[in-house]
């Protein structure tokens, strides 16, 4: 399968490093003009650099209004917007502050739902377009040590499902993508939270791996380039039917025969 997205212009929030950086690479690769977003205009810079090609970077806080504006100020319009952007950490369920909680919905959910409610109307305009959100596992196996991450996730699904059918007959798909436990530097700090930190990395992540993910099939974590192929894939002409889906990226950690 040959996938070419030359002459589309894509978006990939939160992408200066690990999944985001990965999914811009992988659009870049198949002919996008790619969008690195960040709040750091150096490291905004850095992947850029690290992107070449006709990439561009805006550094804009995309979970706030008035980083949204900017954003819209220097984009104001895109053909595939990837909602990457997200924060997470451990904590115990019942030290959960209401700012926290806040916290997350306005980072994991609603900087979702406010750059989809920007762009949407002029992809359905042209009767093309392509809005996919970057979910988790953590959306439908609640972890323990973050429900505040796993609820906001399974809020995304919901977002995203119903602009899916806000979109409907309109040539425009909105999926998510359900990743897995995956190799990224915020994710080895987080390893690190659970298991002795004095071990290896690769120690640590197996460790990890059989106390705290036993459900995964793969036994390791993913690689930030193997979301990516899903997410350029859903990019791709070749997906047109394919909407409102939360398709599994997750090393069969999700105990289910459906999506």
């Amino acid at each position: 399968m040959k996938i070419d997205l030359a002459g589309k212009t894509a978006l990939v929030t939160g992408s200066t490093q690990g999944i985001g950086l990965a999914i811009a690479k992988g659009l870049a690769e198949s002919g996008a003009r790619v969008v690195v977003n960040g709040r750091s205009p150096d490291r905004v810079d850095q992947a850029v650099e690290t992107l070449g090609g006709d990439a561009i970077g805006v550094a804009a806080d995309v979970a706030t209004d008035d980083g949204v504006a900017e954003l819209l100020r220097q984009l104001p319009d895109v053909d595939i917007l990837v909602n990457n952007l997200g924060i997470f950490e451990a904590v115990p369920a019942r030290e959960i502050t209401d700012d926290q909680w806040r916290t997350y919905f306005e980072v994991n959910v609603l900087a979702a739902a406010r750059l989809i409610r920007s762009y949407l109307p002029a992809m359905i305009g042209r009767r093309w377009g392509r809005v996919i959100q970057i979910a988790s596992d953590s959306a439908i196996v609640i972890p323990e040590e973050m429900i505040h991450y796993g609820v906001s996730k399974t809020a995304l699904l919901a977002l995203s499902r119903g602009f899916a059918k806000d979109a409907s007959g309109s040539g425009v798909t909105v999926n998510s993508v359900i990743a897995g436990p995956t190799h990224t530097a915020g994710v080895e700090d987080f390893v690190y939270q659970l298991v002795d930190k004095s071990l290896p990395w690769e120690e640590a992540q197996r460790e990890f791996m059989r106390k705290h993910r036993p459900q995964s099939l793969l036994e390791r974590l993913i690689e930030p380039d193997e979301i990516a192929n899903m997410v350029t894939y859903l990019a791709s002409r070749q997906a047109s039917a394919t909407t409102g889906g939360a398709l599994r990226v997750d090393g069969g950690y999700v105990d289910s025969i459906l999506p």
